[in-house]
């Protein structure tokens, strides 16, 4: 009775672990992209390489972290720890820490950065970069798996990648263009081989601008992006961000086609602090996924000073510069004058105030009192002489101190007057190039948009008449189908398909018997399938598969129905409460 407990307890506890497992999976199906769309503030490097040299703060260390769907249990989440520094003028690089979680795998590594920048004059410049990734790949939450002596499981994945992300970004005066891949180059030490094949690798694409908006904040700048992302086994993401960053705070929003709108803000404090947080909502899914939420933290390590201002092309800057500096000139030329002044009246006063000797004189020895009187009369007579003299050696010394600062100022004035006339019109040139600059690059803009209207609206037309022909195609389909319907049930039915539904029929697929598919996912890539038929059967379920002559892709099923309402029952009740990820519907005909 004691080992008859004891087995009924550990089936009960296995039972409430696969519940577990069942549960931390349900958002399996994303792509396998790092998620870091949103990065524009700090540590965007993860989207490319190059951005260390420019999107940085030199000598910094940050973190960022993303919750998928914002669930507790085992929800795909991302974090990356990354500190990064210039090693010269042209150069930086970076380390981090990242894991990453995908739904199906879970990635645990570090990853190494570099970048290089050319110069080709003061406005263009190319940037070069690559991110080296190293990190462990395993089944997501491997940890709930019951013993293997009670339940048979799988072999689960525990594989070592070396994956490499290049990355270059042009740039022209406020104009950016950045390309790269996420893994253009990897290798599996596990299997010995590529980690994925050469249709899966992942590109994207980004172009920005840069606005700048205070005069008082050389960094302060607006930077609208828009960028495009290739993703295997997955609809291409488009999308776009716009930034406004300043010393003291930063705030952005975006949109991207498959995970939907975003808005995020933070701020900087004590000048080197930076925090700030990020909310996504989906927005082109039904599926009532909750929003998912991201944090940013970021402490600079150098010198506040040492952060790249925005460039200004406006020739109005360039005008305040120069009136600046020439009133700073008259400024410092009047100082000069009034110094000069100041020591030629000093000189006046000391020539006035100094004591000059009085001529000497020799008594005349008279004897009567006649003699003595004329000789007080001579000397005073000599006196008031001498003291004119004096008077007027003064006045002509003065009046030749104040002719040469007259002069000096005259030509000083003179010196000033043309070097203002010189400045006046070196700065017309000045500006006559920059407004001739400015007017060449609104021209190009202009074209641009032009070009790109046109560029869109053919793809629009383009991508009308393609939905027309496979409209018309499955509606041929549909009516052979119809036409060569025999089996009693899942043939002869007629399918009305209803508004938003994802259904698909054929004639014939192989020995595929006739009936209703609910399709749980597709797969080009061996690897992938196999993982993800392990995760179904490993929640209890007993998936079936076949793989389309047509495009090579493993189709994974739940079920197969005879009818379509009792397939659209399976797909509403969300599998009856067995499979909770987005399901659709394949319908084998026959003939």
């Amino acid at each position: 009775m004691f080992f008859l407990h004891m087995f009924k307890s550990i089936a009960l506890i296995t039972f409430f672990l696969l519940c577990f497992v069942v549960g931390a999976q349900q958002e399996a199906s994303l792509p396998a992209d790092f998620r870091q769309h949103s990065l524009t503030q700090y540590n965007s490097s993860l989207f490319n390489p190059t951005f260390t040299l420019d999107r940085h703060s030199p000598q910094s260390f940050s973190i960022w972290t993303r919750w998928q769907w914002q669930a507790i249990d085992a929800d795909p989440t991302s974090l990356f720890a990354n500190y990064s520094r210039f090693i010269n003028s042209k150069s930086g690089f970076g380390l981090g820490f990242f894991q990453h979680n995908t739904g199906v795998f879970f990635n645990t590594g570090g990853v190494v950065n570099y970048a290089y920048e050319l110069k080709f004059n003061s406005e263009m410049k190319l940037a070069l970069g690559l991110n080296l990734f190293g990190f462990s790949q395993k089944l997501a939450n491997n940890q709930a798996i019951p013993d293997p002596s009670i339940l048979p499981i799988p072999n689960l994945l525990n594989d070592f990648i070396l994956q490499a992300a290049p990355g270059l970004n042009f740039s022209l005066k406020n104009f950016s263009l950045a390309l790269g891949s996420e893994n253009i180059f990897d290798y599996n030490f596990g299997d010995k081989v590529a980690n994925t094949a050469k249709e899966d690798k992942i590109y994207m694409g980004m172009a920005s601008y840069d606005f700048p908006v205070m005069a008082s904040d050389s960094t302060a700048y607006i930077r609208p992006s828009v960028y495009y992302r290739r993703v295997p086994q997955e609809d291409n993401q488009i999308g776009f961000n716009a930034l406004l960053s300043t010393r003291k705070f930063w705030a952005q929003s975006g949109y991207n086609s498959f995970y939907g709108v975003s808005a995020g803000a933070g701020g900087t404090f004590f000048n080197r602090l930076s925090l700030g947080a990020l909310v996504e909502f989906e927005v082109t899914s039904d599926s009532g996924t909750d929003p998912s939420f991201e944090i940013v933290a970021s402490y600079y390590l150098g010198k506040p000073q040492n952060r790249r201002p925005i460039k200004s092309n406006s020739f109005r800057d360039l005008e305040q510069a120069m009136i600046l500096t020439e009133a700073e000139r008259a400024a410092k030329i009047d100082e000069e004058i009034a110094k000069a002044q100041q020591s030629t009246e000093n000189q006046t006063e000391s020539v006035e105030t100094s004591v000059i000797p009085e001529e000497e004189t020799k008594d005349m020895e008279v004897s009567d009192g006649s003699g003595k009187r004329a000789s007080r009369k001579l000397a005073a007579q000599q006196k008031a002489e001498a003291k004119a003299r004096r008077k007027d050696s003064i006045s002509a010394a003065k009046r030749e101190q104040l002719a040469m600062v007259k002069a000096e100022k005259e030509e000083k004035e003179r010196n000033a007057r043309i070097a203002t006339q010189e400045q006046k019109m070196a700065r017309a040139v000045e500006l006559e190039r920059l407004e001739k600059a400015r007017m060449d690059e609104a021209n190009k803009l202009k074209k641009a948009a032009t070009e790109a209207a046109r560029i869109k609206e053919r793809d629009s037309l383009l991508a009308v008449q393609q939905a027309q022909k496979l409209e018309e195609e499955r509606s041929a389909e549909q009516l052979q189908a119809q036409t060569e319907a025999e089996e009693p049930k899942a043939s002869n039915e007629i399918v009305q398909v209803q508004s938003g539904e994802k259904y698909l029929e054929v004639v014939s697929e192989g020995d595929l018997e006739p009936g209703f598919y609910l399709i749980a996912n597709v797969f080009g890539t061996k690897k992938y399938f196999n993982a993800f038929m392990a995760d179904l059967r490993n929640k209890g379920l007993n998936p079936g598969s076949f793989l389309r002559k047509k495009n090579n892709y493993n189709h994974v099923y739940l079920k197969r129905f005879n009818t379509m309402s009792e397939a659209r029952q399976a797909r509403d009740s969300k599998f009856f409460g067995q499979y909770s990820d987005p399901t659709w519907i394949f319908r084998v005909v026959g003939k």
